[in-house]
């Protein structure tokens, strides 16, 4: 008789997965709580303290510890000398495992979590019975997932699990256990220096590959998408695709940061945000009353660069938009959502990406949505996660002897959210709902400003400039000044702040300074 143990604290769908082992001709072998459960639900169920004469002990921490189960799990069928082994010491082959483990990660997220609670969820049973069936996995299924019971029992029911699962189902078993492993390491290190913190000193990622990219940032370069096993913020990585050719690598870059912008908007009817990203830059940015004529404005930051670019909506997509959109080529559209009208329309360009993210919410990052890493060779270098904002403009600090007007604070709001997700040397000319000019990533900040000035598609009279870090010398103000900038938002810092104030006020600008740098490389 074919035997199964199964040992399990996640007990999703495990009774009809039992269940149907039976009927393919099972023993059933388990443990305490599942034997218990398995036993409430009508199946015929041997203990492992009955199967191996030995109790569980010290209050169940030694129960599947034993010769008898990890020699059925080990033992190769095909050897004769592992056969005679086993038979002279009593011991049963096991021909498939079904565990997963204490729930060490709920515990101890859980408020108020004891560490002794937590050392009692470290699970030492069920990681040694799957490493034993995963090396074995030749002769013992594994099934660490409860993902993957029906599957299984189809592979059972028509002519039994190919070398093939069975190798995947081991790999899984790896993954599983290196990752709770991991989360040990972490959570151990934390209880020793006395704070839970964000850098361990062993840095163990766990991410899951999605699909093969047809190539990286250029065609002889192999990419590859993977997703975080954790977290639920709303993001490009979990976003569901619609239509349109597969996402490349650039594409995910450039859907990252138009979605990271309009993000900064919240999800809102009345604050209606749209981005277009270019080469990971931001080419356009509005908000409007409508969702068409928020795009219609950012478009109209730069034309010729919203060409082939990839747009960003914090709000619903309709088809009043959509008829717009197919106005111009793009790349992909990302949206928490598109009505269905809007969909038949976008879904005639036949390339065109349709990314639906869901709602814009930011409930359940986990650990790693608040990092930023770059992998830079020979090492990777981590840090928070740039979520710094300016609840209230007129709380800063006016270093200029005009004070900036009602339109003017308006338009500092809107700017230093854009100029955040500009690359460095970033630098955006304003309105009080929409970019006119963008300079980002020079080398120098007054090229910066110069770039912006070039790039702007309408008049900056009456604008403001935005910077993510101080002016190092007064030629910026001076270069927007003569563009018709009447006003500037920068952090402030420098050791010629004094010069650059100077200057604000013999061109009559305004200038607030708001102590946080949005430096973005």
């Amino acid at each position: 008789m074919k035997r199964a143990l199964i040992s399990v604290s996640d007990k999703s769908g495990i009774f009809e997965f039992a269940k149907a082992l039976t009927e393919l001709g099972f023993e059933i072998l388990s443990t305490g709580g599942t034997a218990k459960a398995l036993r409430e639900a009508g199946l015929k169920v041997m203990d492992v303290a009955a199967y191996t004469g030995s109790p569980e002990i010290l209050d169940g921490r030694v129960k599947t510890l034993h010769p008898k189960i990890h020699g059925g799990l080990l033992g190769r069928r095909q050897d004769p000398g592992h056969v005679a082994e086993m038979a002279g010491q009593g011991i049963t082959p096991i021909d498939l495992v079904a565990v997963n483990l204490y729930p060490f990660e709920a515990i101890i997220q859980k408020p108020g979590s004891a560490f002794e609670e937590a050392i009692e969820n470290i699970d030492i049973g069920g990681p040694s019975m799957l490493r034993s069936a995963a090396k074995n996995h030749a002769d013992v299924i594994v099934v660490v997932d409860p993902a993957d019971y029906e599957r299984v029992v189809q592979a059972l029911r028509t002519g039994g699990v190919s070398p093939a699962m069975r190798l995947e189902l081991a790999h899984k078993v790896f993954q599983h256990t290196a990752r709770y492993d991991g989360a040990i390491s972490s959570y151990l290190e934390a209880q020793r220096t006395g704070s839970i913190t964000k850098f361990p000193s062993l840095l163990t990622l766990q991410f899951e590959k999605v699909q093969t990219l047809r190539y990286g940032e250029n065609p002889h370069q192999q990419g590859a998408f993977y997703r975080e096993l954790s977290g639920h913020e709303a993001a490009v990585a979990r976003g569901r695709q619609l239509h349109g050719k597969e996402m490349s690598y650039n594409n995910f870059l450039d859907a990252n940061s138009a979605l990271e912008l309009v993000k900064e908007f919240g999800e809102s009817d009345l604050k209606i945000a749209v981005a277009i990203v270019k080469h990971n830059n931001p080419c356009g940015a509005a908000t409007g009353d409508t969702a068409k004529d928020a795009y219609m404005r950012a478009r109209d930051t730069d034309p010729i660069s919203a060409f082939g670019g990839v747009v960003a909506f914090n709000t619903i997509v309709d088809l009043t938009t959509a008829k717009e959109l197919t106005g111009t080529f793009l790349e992909v559209v990302v949206a928490p959502g598109f009505e269905a009208a809007a969909l038949v329309e976008l879904k005639r360009k036949k390339d065109l990406r349709l990314l639906d993210v869901g709602p814009l919410h930011t409930e359940g990052r986990g650990a790693l949505d608040l990092l930023d890493m770059k992998k830079i060779v020979g090492g990777l270098i981590l840090q928070d996660r740039d979520l710094g904002s300016i609840s209230d403009m007129r709380a800063l600090k006016v270093v200029s002897k005009r004070l900036p007007t009602d339109e003017e604070y308006e338009a500092f709001a809107f700017g230093w959210k854009v100029c955040k997700h500009v690359k460095s040397n970033a630098i955006v000319f304003a309105r009080p709902d929409r970019t006119i000019g963008i300079g980002a990533g020079q080398m120098s900040r007054v090229d910066s400003v110069k770039l912006g000035t070039m790039k702007a598609a309408s008049s900056l009279a009456g604008c403001i400039m935005a910077s993510d870090a101080f002016f190092p010398f007064r030629d910026g103000i001076d270069a927007a000044a003569q563009a018709g900038i009447t006003a500037v938002i920068q952090p402030g810092g420098s050791i010629r702040d004094q010069e650059v104030v100077q200057a604000a006020d013999e061109h009559n600008m305004a200038m607030v300074l708001t102590g946080m740098r949005h430096f973005r490389h």
